[in-house]
């Protein structure tokens, strides 16, 4: 062991392997059992309240609704509006609603609200809102419970933040946050007219302060179980350790220390592992094994030095086979001219992929690209140009998709396997190499086998798919599309 290396024993190694999986076995399992738990509870409130804010809104007058909406919006009611809360005075907001017969179904709706608050505890706040567009930054209440003011039908509020960007033609899913009004659960079902026109939605928060204060002093109690159990574990796996595998490896290990060999001594003066009967495990057998080495050592000490120089020529024969195979392997999967994979080393590749889809590991993507008027380029200007497209093309695809295995199958058709980083980025690599196809191919100054072009077209693997073909398919056949439009953008001319 080198001057300064501290020495990490096998001994310490099992005593923090035994420690790490226990304490992250109980913690895990722990935690599981934990978040099921609030998972359970967090979709029972949020089933409560969205189903509390649907029936309800089965309950209401939808065209009554809609005309205190379409009323509480105009700038005269506003102006009402505002003068009411100044004041803090209602007397204005209840005069209009009764100038526009609304009064006495607004109490009654009202009265609604209050009934079903009074007899569900757990709801906190029923109310009625008309939700803004998708990227409003404003939502106006319609209606509220007794224990609110008038004037706050018509009143904008700041959308929450966990409505932001919220749809309201779309299902508004439940959600749990806590702000200004504490821990909520709050959930939002569309009122309707007969003819499908949305008018407002019925919002229920349920309450779920105790829930929460609650969910903190569980967790509180199973990390403490938890840690019980942990340490009662630890005491017993350690003592395990230590009986079972420790103290028997530091014998072995200062037995192992007095071996010292040399030619013409018998295996005693060696220091060679006694003959004793071992335990029926792994380091009985390690024992037995290491007791046959060094006997077999002393054996053949004398032969060493004969020993070693065929040794030295038997691996330098293997490594020299090693290479040759390793070059001519090399070369059975590389396209001569690309030296990209050819089409043997791609079809490798998709074997390999299918037994990562069928364990279930992989996500990938197929490019294939299929160059454009290579045939025109080696009938006008001869086959050496056509090469230098062909490289030219390959090189563009190869600097677009660089962490991913690009072949060639065909004169001139190219498969990219997009894998990786490439694949988390992969629409925006697919558009760059059309895009760099594209300007390639308008340098109209250049020679015309250096205006490289190529129609393309991409996959990606869905769960659905059984087989690595039927993504390369999708991807040839959004290849082809592409070089339709190719064909009727620049017909045959070049």
């Amino acid at each position: 062991m080198s001057a300064g290396k501290r020495r990490f024993s096998i001994g310490k190694k099992m005593y923090l392997f035994v420690i790490l999986t226990v304490l992250t076995a109980a913690f895990g399992v722990a935690m599981i059992s934990y978040f099921v738990n609030v998972g359970q509870i967090d979709t029972y409130f949020k089933r409560l309240a969205y189903n509390t804010a649907e029936n309800f809104a089965s309950l209401v007058d939808a065209d009554f609704l809609n005309k205190v909406a379409n009323a509480a919006e105009t700038d005269e009611y506003q102006e009402l509006r505002q003068q009411a809360e100044d004041a803090e005075d209602d007397t204005l907001v209840e005069e209009y609603f009764k100038r526009e017969g609304l009064w006495d179904q607004y109490i009654e709706t009202r009265d609604q609200i209050d009934n079903y608050l009074e007899h569900m505890d757990d709801i906190k706040y029923l109310y009625i809102v008309r939700l803004g567009e998708k990227y409003a930054e404003y939502d106006m209440y319609v209606l509220d419970d007794s224990e609110n003011p008038v004037s706050e039908t018509g009143y904008y509020e700041e959308r929450e933040e966990e409505l932001a960007a919220l749809d309201p033609y779309e299902k508004c899913e439940p959600t749990i946050s806590n702000g200004d009004w504490g821990w909520l659960c709050s959930a939002y079902a569309p009122v309707y007219l007969e003819d499908g026109t949305l008018v407002c939605h019925i919002g229920c928060d349920v309450g779920m302060e105790d829930i929460m204060r609650e969910r903190r002093t569980n967790l509180i109690y199973v990390l403490i179980s938890a840690v019980s159990l942990t340490v009662l574990i630890l005491i017993f796996a350690v003592i395990f350790a230590r009986k079972a595998v420790i103290r028997p490896l530091r014998t072995l290990t200062a037995d192992i220390a007095k071996f010292k060999p040399a030619e013409g001594i018998s295996y005693d003066e060696a220091g060679v592992l006694p003959e004793k009967k071992t335990k029926t495990d792994e380091i009985g057998d390690i024992y037995t094994g290491i007791r046959s080495m060094e006997i077999n050592i002393i054996d053949y000490l004398t032969d060493l030095s004969t020993m070693q120089k065929d040794k030295e020529k038997a691996e330098s024969d293997v490594r020299d086979k090693e290479k040759l195979i390793g070059e001519i392997s090399k070369e059975a999967y590389r396209d001569s001219l690309t030296s990209v994979g050819n089409k043997s080393a791609y079809y490798r590749r998709v074997e390999e992929l299918k037994t990562e889809i069928a364990d279930g590991k992989t996500d990938f993507a197929i490019v294939v690209v299929d160059i454009n008027e290579l045939k025109r380029i080696n009938d006008n200007y001869g086959h050496n140009a056509g090469d230098l497209y062909i490289k030219g093309c390959c090189h563009m695809i190869c600097e677009t998709f660089k962490h991913s295995p690009v072949f060639r199958i065909g004169g001139d058709e190219f498969v990219v396997i997009v894998l990786g980083d490439d694949y988390r980025d992969r629409i925006a690599l697919f558009a760059k190499l059309r895009r760099s196809f594209e300007e390639s191919y308008s340098l109209t100054d250049c020679d015309p086998w250096m205006r490289y072009s190529a129609a393309s077209g991409m996959a990606e693997y869905a769960s659905d798919d059984n087989m690595v073909e039927l993504v390369f398919k999708r991807a040839d056949k959004a290849m082809y599309e592409h070089k339709l439009k190719f064909k009727e953008k620049h017909g045959i001319k070049r």
